[in-house]
């Protein structure tokens, strides 16, 4: 495990964008950001040191979900945190599913704001 991930402490933005080249000028110009794509609908932002873990992403999507950026969790385990979140009232939205990298699953809260929770493989 990184020792930059904590687990179930707050990892990783995802920031949705309607366009993701013009999202990356955007950010790059601004704040100097640079960015690890992944195809043509993800970039990951990386951390301001060139050999610094990514501390976010931006996911192409037709319209900007409201409620903004998703937050994303770290999980030791996975699958522990998928019975924890599901014990404690919230609801699982997405996954668990795979991504490069690892596996993660999304989960509204009892008052419906969503996040993500993630996993190193």
């Amino acid at each position: 495990m990184s020792p930059s991930h904590r687990h179930h402490s707050i990892d990783y933005v995802e920031l949705t964008v309607t366009d993701l080249d013009r999202a990356k000028r955007f950010y790059a110009d601004a704040f100097a950001w640079a960015f690890n794509d992944y195809g043509p609908e993800y970039a990951g932002i990386q951390g301001a040191d060139a050999d610094a873990a990514e501390v976010g992403g931006l996911y192409a999507h037709g319209e900007v979900r409201p409620g903004g950026p998703l937050v994303l969790l770290y999980s030791d385990d996975l699958d522990a945190s998928v019975e924890a979140v599901t014990a404690a009232g919230g609801q699982v939205t997405t996954g668990p599913y795979e991504f490069p990298g690892g596996r993660r699953f999304h989960f509204a809260d009892p008052s419906g704001n969503e996040l993500g929770v993630w996993a190193e493989q």
